[in-house]
């Protein structure tokens, strides 16, 4: 038995994976067991998730790769400043504390961090190598063209390579401070979003604003090259010595000062995020035809936190020159984790891959699960008054009604999801076809802007009747946008209790999950790859006529997504959600204490909007 403990930590979205003779046995993120969003800290707690997952000790591990260079890092850093200096220096000063104590000295931390026993081999790669590693290998390709795109890693902030069977090669990387992740997060910034969170927020604004200042950026900003590389125009930039990401001469060029957080969002702002979007997604699509070009295969894999981008996948699978592309679903630098461990597996010890038909992702359902008896235990240790279903069958087809009724319901089954999006594991769920569902659950659950679209949870067998995609299209990771059909509808099966006919129903459209421009990030379910959950989606079709359900992750603004039975019933009680269905436990909202409720609304208080 080989056994390899892959790491990412120190920047952001710190995380654990293990692989043991080559299967994905376990993989997470920090913050979901801190309950600290975006935990950049040594991942000691996803670490050990991972190996008690696995049965196994820090001494019996083979190999730790990590998923960068941090001496290579280190070297940009320095140089970086010396160009610019004096400029930056306080900049410079304040970071190289952590660097000196720490971030060079990582063979000791991780040591330590595994209590001194392991002794075997370190092994360091090259961040975007990790991404790359994280894009092919699990996918369902014997070889692939691979695009890595993000902020930036040593010096690469996107790279385009190929795989082919038990191996990847880098072919080509833009370089620091050229960077797709940074320009798409020096605008997230400047509309008064946050760095390395916010960046999903200014997608979702886009729809509503027109690309007014998309030739100027091209223009001004960037000199955009026929195979996507690009340079900046540093004069508009400040992150390479400040931990301002713009200039001056920016706000000049678009004629102020860039938003407050939290100040009203004004036409600007929407029409710098479609205008932004647009320019990335140009690129984006310059650099699959270029990976196209290089490679002359007709798949691609994509990963890095610009992948994440699932309006720019969903151009790219539309208008590029792939037959088939797969994203790595924690694209971002929790994915390096993985890559690392499955990069030392096949392409070190050089050992076989045979793809598996769908992915070997299985679904990112990787992280922690609970049995009924110790979620059982866990809701009689708070008090919690609940009720047990007699099977799944029993489960799924009272919380299809209850969503069918309009109630809102978290859904804690199985193994948490690793990456940012919640898939039906730990998920919040409710009735699409709403009017006022979306509206409700930003006010009132999710507690965040109203301009932030759901997405739809639908029956892979029947997602071409909902949506302009055709029969047998698959996204189960939510990783791609795709249009409502025209004049398609849900109809209420014959003999129903008919919740079709409610005033408050839409009966030919999906308000609820529908974003402005006719669009949805779209989630197909299987069997195969979360059996409950896509029961749950036949009962609610069975007894609607829709196939969808609107799926949110079960957290509140500024919260990691739920992690333990605990996490779950602590959210459940200080938001408005109806019920929660927890294993096999029904839990209605109206039968727990309010004391609970009133400590839960204290604890929720801790979270600050991201």
């Amino acid at each position: 038995m080989t056994a390899i403990l892959g790491l990412s930590a120190f920047f952001h979205d710190s995380a654990a994976a293990v692989v043991v003779d080559g299967a994905i046995v376990a993989a997470a993120q920090e913050e979901r067991f801190t309950r600290l969003k975006h935990d950049a800290r040594f991942p000691a707690n996803a670490i050990q998730y991972c190996l008690e997952k696995a049965g196994i000790t820090p001494d019996e591990l083979d190999y730790v790769g990590f998923y960068e260079k941090p001496l290579v890092k280190f070297e940009r850093l320095l140089e970086s400043y010396m160009a610019y200096a004096p400029r930056g220096f306080l900049t410079f000063a304040n970071a190289m504390p952590l660097w000196l104590k720490q971030k060079l000295h990582l063979p000791r931390e991780i040591r330590r961090g595994l209590g001194g026993k392991f002794r075997r081999r370190l092994v360091f790669l090259e961040h975007h190598q990790s991404h790359a590693a994280s894009a092919f290998f699990p996918s369902p390709y014997e070889n692939a063209a691979i695009l890595t795109a993000d902020g930036v890693g040593e010096w690469a902030t996107a790279t385009v390579g190929a795989g082919c069977r038990n191996r990847i090669e880098i072919l080509q990387e833009l370089r620091f401070p050229h960077s797709p992740g940074l320009l798409y997060s020096a605008l997230t910034a400047y509309c008064g979003f946050r760095v390395n969170s916010g960046e999903y927020k200014l997608m979702g604004l886009a729809p509503y604003g027109q690309p007014r200042y998309a030739e100027l950026f091209l223009e001004k900003l960037i000199r955009l090259k026929d195979d996507g590389s690009f340079r900046l125009n540093m004069d508009y930039f400040a992150y390479v010595h400040s931990s301002m990401m713009t200039s001056r001469k920016f706000d000049k060029l678009l004629g102020g000062r860039r938003r407050r957080p939290g100040a009203e969002i004004t036409e600007r702002e929407l029409d710098l995020a479609a205008s932004i979007q647009r320019v990335i997604e140009i690129i984006l699509l310059r650099m699959s035809h270029h990976a196209h070009e290089r490679t002359g295969s007709t798949r691609l894999v994509l990963a890095g936190g610009v992948a994440l981008n699932c309006v720019a996948n969903a151009r790219i699978v539309n208008e590029g020159p792939f037959d088939a592309v797969w994203v790595q679903p924690a694209a971002g630098d929790a994915g390096g984790a993985l890559g690392a461990a499955l990069f030392i597996w096949h392409q070190l010890l050089e050992k076989e891959r045979i793809p598996d038909c769908k992915d070997s992702q299985q679904g990112s359902r990787l992280g922690p699960g609970f049995s009924d008896a110790e979620i059982e235990i866990a809701l009689s240790q708070v008090g919690a008054k609940f009720a047990g279903c007699e099977d799944e069958n029993s489960l799924c087809e009272k919380v299809a009604m209850l969503l069918a009724q309009g109630s809102v319901v978290g859904w804690f089954q199985g193994r948490m999801e690793f990456g940012p999006r919640a898939l039906g594991s730990r998920s919040i769920l409710a009735d699409p076809r709403r009017y006022d569902m979306r509206e409700r659950l930003n006010q009132k659950v999710k507690r965040r802007e109203p301009f932030r679209p759901f997405a739809p949870a639908v029956l892979v067998e029947r997602v071409d009747e909902i949506f302009a995609a055709p029969k047998g299209f698959e996204s189960p990771y939510m990783s791609f946008t795709v249009l409502r059909r025209n004049g398609s509808s849900a109809v209420a099966a014959p003999g129903s209790l008919g919740p079709m006919r409610e005033a408050n129903i839409a009966p030919n459209s999906l308000p609820a999950i529908t974003h402005v421009d006719g669009s949805a990030r779209v989630q197909t379910v299987d069997a195969r790859r979360d059996a409950r959950f896509h029961l749950l989606l036949r009962k609610f079709a069975e007894l609607t006529g829709c196939p969808v359900l609107l799926n949110t992750s079960f957290n509140v603004r500024g919260e990691p997504l739920v992690c333990t039975p605990h996490d779950a019933y602590q959210c459940f009680l200080a938001t408005d959600i109806d019920y929660l269905a927890i294993g096999r436990f029904l839990l209605p909202k109206s039968e727990q204490s309010p004391d609970a409720k009133n400590l839960a609304l204290g604890r929720l208080a801790q979270f600050a909007p991201d």
